[in-house]
């Protein structure tokens, strides 16, 4: 069995199913992606929070709003001056691509999916594949700094260009939505709790499968 496998399936033993991402509807996946860069979790929620308040967080709604309402709504989540131009752009492509229908707009092939995302302004790699897994339902390997981190620590790669990587986890680890949801999930909170830049390596699941982990027991004994 592949180490990315095994770790997978050790870790999800260890944390138990995170039901990532937290949203109520896709459209509201894709409103927290375009709000994640730059900043915390916490701020993405509060700002969706009073988008639902002020009846904004609707397609429509935001393509016609003007940006200083946009703005008052997200400026917690940071970047105050590009994020509400940002939205608005891509809630008037997804009107001028299927009228605003998300079923019709994930409804292509993944690739094709993917380069519109890409062609959006602000839309990098990972947010793109983070609307494709999270909102559009598209199994695709989401990679962040965490998954590059652990990755490198435990030894299954030694670079951190964002393609390469997806590439080893997808050549690795069977195609399947529900398993590259919980896969990169189930890293970021590993990254938060114990493979850490200081990493707690005595408590970790997996440590037996990593090669820092190991090195770092021997100098122990």
């Amino acid at each position: 069995m592949d180490r990315e496998v095994e770790i997978f399936r050790r870790l999800l033993v260890h944390y138990g199913p995170q039901q990532w991402w937290p949203a109520e509807t896709p459209f509201e996946v894709i409103v927290g992606a375009l709000l994640m860069q730059q900043t915390a979790w916490r701020n993405v929620a509060a700002a969706i929070r009073s988008l639902k308040a002020a009846g904004l967080l609707e397609v429509r709604a935001l393509a016609a709003a003007p940006i200083p309402v946009i703005r008052r709504h997200v400026k917690i989540a940071g970047l105050y001056r590009t994020k509400p131009r940002r939205l608005r752009s891509f809630c008037r492509h997804l009107l001028l691509r299927s009228d605003g229908d998300l079923e019709r707009y994930f409804d292509r092939p993944m690739e094709e999916v993917r380069a519109d995302l890409l062609a959006q302004d602000g839309v990098g790699p990972e947010t793109a594949d983070s609307i494709l897994l999270y909102a559009g339902g598209h199994p695709i390997f989401l990679v962040d700094a965490y998954t590059i981190r652990i990755g490198r620590r435990i030894g299954l790669f030694d670079g951190e260009r964002y393609g390469a990587v997806q590439r080893h986890f997808e050549d690795r680890v069977p195609r399947e939505l529900e398993t590259y949801r919980e896969y990169h999930a189930l890293l970021v909170t590993h990254a938060k709790t114990l493979c850490r830049p200081d990493p707690r390596c005595d408590a970790c699941p997996v440590q037996d499968l990593c090669d820092y982990g190991i090195r770092r027991k021997r100098v122990h004994r």
